[in-house]
């Protein structure tokens, strides 16, 4: 091969990991409707708890998962509860293990260098998105089925605007006072009500949701505290691991 015809080859590879870059930070586009407004709570409420403007970009984006940080701020006084905070947030984060486990048949062809950056980048949405992408491409015949590009502008626009938003949350929410007030809340449940439809494959896939659902319920209604955040996340993973074998 001529010198000509590899660049022309490395051009189109190029031209190609860049339209399905794009490809991906469309197909995050619609999530961000209801991203913004629930990163905005969250971080105005961080700042009515005492995180400054700098310290909630960063607890956001080292983090990173919307669910546990949420968690987080009800738990945190002055001073913080570091070992409770901790353990909830490792229990809440720990829907990343089957959420690993389920991209994980796509992505092992790739080397270490770019698994880790892409598996920083998961969140929910972006895994969603990614895995439902990678599913449709495998049942088309595409080879590989997993569009790390694709994957990467997903989750970037999700990762930039979480942080973005909740920096502004916190620097707004002393104007703006209780920003639940306006509804903004509602767009945290909406956006997991529509990934959730997205994934659901039949009644019998969805019994650790109903399982973590009702433990999560019955929790908060007799335990006081938020421990029903930890009852849940802990019920489904248990759920899930006992049915596993059924479906």
């Amino acid at each position: 091969m001529s010198v000509s015809e590899i660049t022309l080859a490395e051009g189109k590879a190029t031209n190609r990991r860049g339209a399905e870059f794009r490809r991906g930070l469309a197909a995050a586009t619609p999530m961000l409707l209801g991203i913004i407004p629930y990163a905005l709570v969250l971080g105005a409420q961080a700042a009515q708890r005492g995180l400054s403007v700098l310290e909630v970009p960063l607890m956001t984006g080292l983090n990173f998962a919307g669910g546990s940080e949420f968690a987080a701020i009800q738990l945190w006084t002055s001073p913080p509860h570091i070992l409770l905070i901790a353990a909830i947030t490792l229990l809440v984060n720990s829907r990343h293990f089957l959420m690993g486990a389920a991209l994980a048949p796509f992505i092992r062809h790739l080397p270490n260098r770019q698994v880790f950056p892409a598996l920083f980048l998961m969140c929910d949405e972006s895994w969603a998105v990614g895995l439902a992408d990678a599913q449709r491409r495998a049942a088309a015949g595409a080879r590989p089925a997993f569009s790390l590009a694709f994957y990467l502008g997903a989750g970037l626009a999700v990762y930039l605007a979480w942080v973005a938003f909740t920096t502004c949350g916190a620097a707004l929410g002393p104007v703006l006072g209780d920003v639940e007030t306006y509804g903004f809340a509602m767009a945290f449940p909406a956006v997991f009500l529509v990934l959730l439809r997205g994934m659901w494959k039949g009644f019998a896939a969805s019994r650790p949701w109903l399982v973590s659902l009702a433990v999560a319920a019955l929790t908060y209604l007799l335990v006081p505290g938020a421990w029903y955040v930890a009852a849940g996340a802990l019920s489904g993973l248990v759920a899930a691991w006992f049915l596993a074998g059924e479906t």
